[in-house]
């Protein structure tokens, strides 16, 4: 299991800048969802829907964004799996850590 792993400064390094890049594609995202949905509101009730849209995403977000290193190779699994994250970004890990990480992958593609 991933928890007992061990991160060297660089692969730290190449943790945070892969996080990063996975977090500014999700919130780029939703920003221009967010965009789209109050352009096109024009009663109270559509208001208060790109209310919860918003809502619903920052749980989401806070969900998938666990910059703990004991959740980064589960979390990074799930932004592949999800999108927001290219797994050649993650270059810099130990080959064991990206193991994990194909591990996850393939048993949530069985699923």
């Amino acid at each position: 299991m991933s928890f007992g792993l061990k991160w060297s400064p660089s692969e730290k390094k190449v943790a945070r800048a892969a996080f990063d890049a996975a977090l500014e594609a999700a919130l780029g995202k939703i920003m221009a969802e967010f965009k789209k949905k109050a352009s096109n509101a024009t009663t109270p009730a559509e208001m208060w829907e790109v209310e919860d849209y918003l809502q619903q995403q920052r749980r989401e977000i806070d969900r998938m964004f666990d910059y703990r290193y004991s959740q980064l190779i589960l979390g990074f699994a799930v932004l592949i799996r999800e999108g927001y994250l290219d797994e050649n970004l993650l270059a810099g890990l130990s080959e064991d850590k990206r193991e994990e990480i194909r591990r996850f992958l393939a048993w949530h593609a069985r699923e």
